[in-house]
């Protein structure tokens, strides 16, 4: 499947000279984010289709880890994240989650077998990558670059209103001072409330069918897609404190 273009920056975009109509642009820029892909290509396709017809660049696109394991094309969502967005004006920043660490641990021999990450879904990303089901786990069949790829994964992105990670932040923690396991493992008690500071965190990890969890202070944007076929998008405009304003959905089929 070709990957989705999303749109030209549009006629009059460049070359703004007026001071008024240049702080016109900085104010509607706005930032996407999608959580917990795991495997679903195809979500993500439709997702970069739905952004396309709803954006007006220059924005800024956040995934917010978890690509690989359960769902059915791990590969392919890599690649595709890999091979960034087309258009000018877009900033894509991939995350890292609890998922891609323990298959970058896995790989790499951090730990001594692959028991942790096949009971977490691997299986089904090595066979993305050309095994055969009922394979002896075979982790060479990962491309050095991938792994490359996943060990440079930030943990969060940072902007004037919000922080986006994969998990949560520890409140009484300064940034710099975050435990990074904690930010890609930490699960909120559902009815927490906090950000961070005075900033909105965005995230996802915890999954909830029936979700978004919109909070005064944190988003969680994990709906259970890689099983449920529904991806929602949280559109968050740059210079307006808060959750988002809106929310995209995309529908594809349930995992069978």
């Amino acid at each position: 499947m070709m990957g989705v273009r999303l749109p030209p920056r549009r006629q009059g975009d460049i070359g703004i000279v007026s001071p008024m109509a240049q702080h016109i642009v900085e104010v509607m820029s706005k930032t996407y984010a999608i959580a917990d892909l795991h495997g679903r290509f195809d979500l993500l396709e439709m997702a970069l289709a739905k952004i396309a017809d709803h954006a007006e660049p220059p924005d800024t696109l956040v995934t917010l880890g978890d690509y690989v394991d359960r769902g059915p094309n791990s590969r392919q969502v890599i690649e595709r994240l890999m091979g960034g967005l087309d258009d000018k004006g877009w900033r894509l920043i991939c995350l890292k989650g609890n998922h891609e660490d323990i298959m970058w641990q896995t790989c790499r021999g951090v730990v001594p077998d692959c028991d942790w990450w096949l009971t977490n879904g691997g299986g089904t990303t090595l066979i993305s990558y050309g095994q055969e089901e009922g394979d002896e786990a075979d982790v060479t069949v990962v491309p050095a670059e991938h792994l490359m790829w996943i060990e440079r994964l930030p943990l969060m992105h940072i902007d004037k209103h919000r922080i986006f990670v994969h998990a949560g932040l520890d409140p009484n923690c300064s940034l710099d001072e975050q435990d990074p396991q904690d930010v890609i493992w930490r699960i909120y008690d559902n009815r927490y409330d906090g950000g961070h500071g005075h900033r909105h965190v965005v995230h996802g990890h915890h999954q909830h069918v029936n979700g978004p969890i919109l909070m005064r202070n944190r988003t969680n944007l994990d709906t259970f897609a890689w099983h449920t076929g529904r991806l929602v998008i949280g559109v968050f405009d740059d210079d307006t404190p808060g959750g988002p304003l809106k929310i995209l959905e995309t529908q594809g089929a349930p995992a069978v």
